[in-house]
This record gives C-alpha cells, sequence and structure tokens, in this order.
C-alpha cells in the first residue's frame, strides 16, 4: 500500500487551482488588457523566489466512494516570495473566478495574507482587483451566521501592519468594498491609468440609493483619486505599476526593526552643479522649477516622486545621498505660489510620518509664503490640517537638513523645520513673520494711501523691508548653520550624511504618535 492516490489528486488540484477560472475566463481577462494574478506576482517578483501558501484550498467534490472528481480553487492568491533579493508577502484576487469576490477560501486567504507578513515581519503587496461581500449566499438556515462573538476584528491585522512593515497596494482592475478599503490602509497606493477604479460602492448601489447614473471611471477612476489623495501614484501600465511598487520598497528597510537598505553610488559627493547659481530669479515675482533642484541635489536618478497629483502645492518624494535613502519635501511655487493648503498640510504630516516609521532622515527644500488663505482655505480647514503638519515636523523623530531657497514665512514655514535640524540658507532666502508684499499692506496701508504716488511709495517700503529679509544678518546673527553658494548644496548634504549615519541606529523599532490635531 502506498499514498500514489493521494498524491496523484494533491497533483490534480495543483494543476487545477493554476488554471484559475479556465482558459475561457483568462481570455477575457486579456481581453480587457488586464494580467491574471499569477502573472502579476510573476512580474513582481524576484524569478523562481515565490512559495505560494494554500495551494489546495478551495472546494471539493467527491464521488460516494470518495474519489476526486472536481476541484473549484479559492480566488485569492497568496505567498512569500523577493523583490530585489529581500523577503515580501504578496496577494491578490483572481478576477478569473467570480470576478475577485471572495470565495469562502478566498476569504481566508486574504485575511491570511495580512497575517502571514505581520508573522515574518515583512512588507506586504497587494495586487487588487476585485469586489467585497455579496448578498447572495448559501439558501436556507444551514449553520452559523457571521464571525463568531470572540474574533478579533478583520481589519486589526491590516492596521498593525502600517506600524511594522511597509504595505504597498496595486490596483489593477476594478477594486470595491473592503479591497478598496485595503487600498487605502497603505503606505503606498498605485493605480492604472483607464483599467482600474476604486469604489466604495459600484454604480448600480448608486444608482439605486442616490438615484444617479455614473460610470465606474465617473465614480473612482484615477482622475478622482489622484487628486484626492487615495492613490499615490498613476501608472501607464500594470508592468509600469509593479515597478514602481519595486522602486518604493528599494527606499524601506524590510521593517520597522532595520534601516533602510543604502545602495551603492558613483554620484560624486561634491559634485556641484552650476545651474543652481541662477535657477532663483532675482525679479521675486517669477516663478522656479523646484524638481530641478532637488533632482540636481540628491544622487543621480534617485528621485522618486510620490503624490504628484494631490495637494500641488508641496512636492514629497524619496531619494538618495551618498546611497542612503533620505524622503524629500519641497514647495512648488507654480502652485498656489507654493502656499500650504488643506490638502498640501496633510500631505505634509503624512509623508513625515512614513519617514519617521521607517526612519529616513529628511531634506526639506523651502520655499513656504505660508498657509492658504481665502474663504476657500478656510471652510476647508487649512488651519487645523496645517498646524497637524507643523506639529508632525516638531515632534520628527528621524534627522533634518532644511535649505532655505527662497520665502520661509509664517506659521506654515515651521513645517519645514524640526528639533536639532541642520539649517542652511541660499542667497535668495527671505525669511520673516510675513512676506514682505502682505505685510506693507497691512502695516503701512495708511501712509501708502496718503503718498503723493502710492505705487512708489508701496515699491520703497517693500524693497525696504525685503532687505530685512536677507539671510545674511541671520548668517551673522547664527540663525542659521550656514549660508552658501547654491552650487555647494550637494557637497553640504553629504557631509550631513555623514554625520548622521552613526545616529541612525538608535532609531529602529516603532515609533508612536501623539495626539495631534
Amino acid at each position: 500500500m502506498s499514498w500514489e492516490k493521494e498524491a496523484q489528486e494533491i497533483k490534480y488540484m495543483r494543476q487545477a487551482a493554476r488554471k484559475m477560472g479556465g482558459e475561457e475566463a483568462i481570455k477575457k481577462q486579456h481581453e480587457k488588457g488586464r494580467l491574471t494574478i499569477r502573472e502579476r506576482i510573476d512580474l513582481l517578483l524576484d524569478n523562481n523566489s515565490f512559495h505560494e501558501h494554500g495551494s489546495l484550498a478551495g472546494s471539493s467534490e467527491r464521488d460516494e466512494d470518495g474519489n476526486l472528481t472536481d476541484f473549484s480553487p479559492a480566488n485569492y492568491i497568496t505567498g512569500l516570495g523577493k523583490v530585489n533579493g529581500r523577503p515580501v508577502a504578496v496577494g491578490g484576487e483572481d478576477f478569473t473566478l467570480k470576478g475577485g469576490s471572495p470565495n469562502a477560501a478566498g476569504l481566508r486567504k486574504s485575511v491570511y495574507a495580512e497575517e502571514l507578513a505581520l508573522q515574518y515581519k515583512v512588507p506586504l503587496v497587494r495586487m487588487l482587483e476585485g469586489g467585497g461581500g455579496s448578498v447572495a449566499g448559501s439558501k436556507g438556515n444551514q449553520g452559523p451566521v457571521g464571525s463568531p462573538v470572540f474574533e478579533k476584528p478583520r481589519f486589526k491585522s491590516i492596521a498593525q501592519m502600517m506600524s511594522v512593515a511597509p504595505v504597498a497596494s496595486a490596483a489593477l482592475g476594478p477594486v470595491a468594498g473592503f479591497p478598496a478599503a485595503r487600498f487605502a490602509a497603505s503606505h503606498f497606493s498605485v493605480m492604472t491609468k483607464e483599467t482600474s477604479q476604486i469604489l466604495i460602492a459600484g454604480p448600480a448601489v448608486v444608482s439605486r440609493a442616490l438615484d444617479t447614473d455614473m460610470t465606474k471611471e465617473e465614480l473612482g477612476g484615477e482622475k478622482i483619486h489622484s487628486r484626492n489623495g487615495v492613490a499615490t501614484n498613476i501608472a501607464k501600465s500594470e508592468e509600469d505599476a509593479l515597478n514602481q511598487i519595486r522602486t518604493f520598497l528599494s527606499y524601506l528597510p524590510t521593517n520597522v526593526w532595520n534601516l533602510p537598505p543604502v545602495s551603492a553610488s558613483n554620484d560624486p559627493e561634491d559634485r556641484c552643479e552650476d545651474d543652481l547659481i541662477s535657477i532663483i530669479p532675482k525679479n521675486r515675482r517669477q516663478p522656479f522649477n523646484m524638481r530641478k533642484i532637488l533632482k540636481a541635489v540628491v544622487d543621480e536618478g534617485s528621485y522618486f516622486e510620490m503624490n504628484k497629483g494631490y495637494g500641488p502645492s508641496l512636492i514629497t518624494a524619496f531619494g538618495r545621498m551618498k546611497g542612503v535613502p533620505v524622503g524629500i519635501i519641497g514647495n512648488d511655487c507654480k502652485y498656489y505660489a507654493g502656499a500650504m493648503g488643506a490638502h498640501a498640510a496633510i500631505k505634509t504630516r503624512r509623508f513625515i510620518e512614513l519617514c519617521d516609521t521607517f526612519h529616513l532622515p529628511i531634506l526639506n527644500f523651502v520655499d513656504e509664503p505660508g498657509f492658504m488663505i481665502g474663504p476657500d482655505s478656510e471652510k476647508l480647514g487649512t488651519i487645523r490640517y496645517g498646524t497637524s503638519a507643523v506639529a508632525s515636523s516638531v515632534m520628527s523623530v528621524v534627522p533634518w537638513a532644511t535649505v532655505i531657497v527662497k520665502k520661509a514665512f509664517g506659521v506654515a514655514a515651521a513645517a519645514h523645520f524640526s528639533e536639532d535640524g541642520y539649517v542652511l540658507a541660499w542667497p535668495s532666502a527671505e525669511m520673516g513673520a510675513l512676506p514682505v508684499e502682505g505685510g506693507v499692506a497691512v502695516a503701512f496701508r495708511r501712509q501708502i494711501a496718503e503718498a503723493d504716488d502710492p505705487d512708489a511709495m508701496r515699491a520703497k517700503l517693500e524693497n525696504d523691508l525685503a532687505a530685512k529679509q536677507s539671510p545674511f544678518p541671520r548668517g551673522e546673527s547664527f540663525s542659521v548653520h550656514d549660508v552658501i553658494d547654491p552650487r555647494e548644496t550637494r557637497p553640504y548634504l553629504c557631509q550631513w550624511i555623514d554625520w548622521i549615519k552613526p545616529t541612525l541606529e538608535e532609531l529602529k523599532g516603532p515609533v508612536h504618535f501623539g495626539y495631534r490635531p
């Protein structure tokens, strides 16, 4: 006697699982311009590194003698693998079975994927395509209804993961209900252009409840979620989306008990970019390109921007200095003169907390005129969200270096500095309680109105005050560490990296945030 019969059943069930929903269903998936979950996993992970968990999960049919006659696999695939040689947990719905809406085994595996990443303290990558629960279920009263009262909340492991290891999610098709919540509960989330949507509920439910007819794309396409912060980035294809996830993970540690991996860099630390000496116009009203500054300073080719479409007056990105991963914050004066609105403030706070969680030093390039003003800004609660951003910066636990390239005004400027930060200023820097134009209009209103030539008087007062906001008196007073030639920015910051590297070991472990406004 042997176990050959049972071994053949295992082989059959594994083969059935790899066939997913069958040839016709896979063909339809490809016709929609979408890959299958197994193709996605192969595309994301290093070659031959995937070890599936639960390959036999599903439902089987047997004859009267107990012989296996049919097997329907779980429509969620999960397991462990490697990205760039480092361990990760992966999981995703199989849309070729039930349109990704979980069957019983699929639901268990989707919950297990979170637990798997938690257990081994490794990054989690979700490849999402499908819906949540369904009102259609078993007929009649065939057993217990609902989860037992002692079961822990299903969302707990999802929430816990955010404080343990990096979580990245890709929306690669329509994603609704609970999977949409998983997408939002990520450190990095990316949607494919035109083929993916994120929905609390789909068009049929919206039409029934609100008598409003909309397409999936109108409800939750990439144009919606790139601007409201739900999606971190947008990808032109599934391959692009998964490559972005690989890139994102390359800047972060495996978990909070490790430091981010340092890469080899061939970019000279003493490199000085001549373009930086003239990149800030002498005309104070003329805009400039902050991204050119950021890319010129960090290691060549290491700049990776996130949330570009949300809160666009603030730039958030990863980069490297001498191979050390860093978080980057900068103002974009082409949007609201760089002023911090409600969305930009939320974006800033979340990014600072991301860097704190995973121990990335922060480089901050300042051109901050203050909080965005006006009725729309007041309605959005900018002062509350802005104050929260300030609180996150002053309580940040990672090293900071701040380079004041132009404006640093008002309460919002405080969101660009942290305790024990290294502060440099360019000759173009302007610092004070208010921008000159606004300050003059308020403080000298009567004097300007009574002048023979109000415009000339306003210009004279603005020029006089602008001279007092120069960085040189602050450099002489040691209010900044140094006023530097803009071309020296990279060498100065590379030196700073050498100073802080021995202290980074102290950051290992979880961080805890106090209550913030």
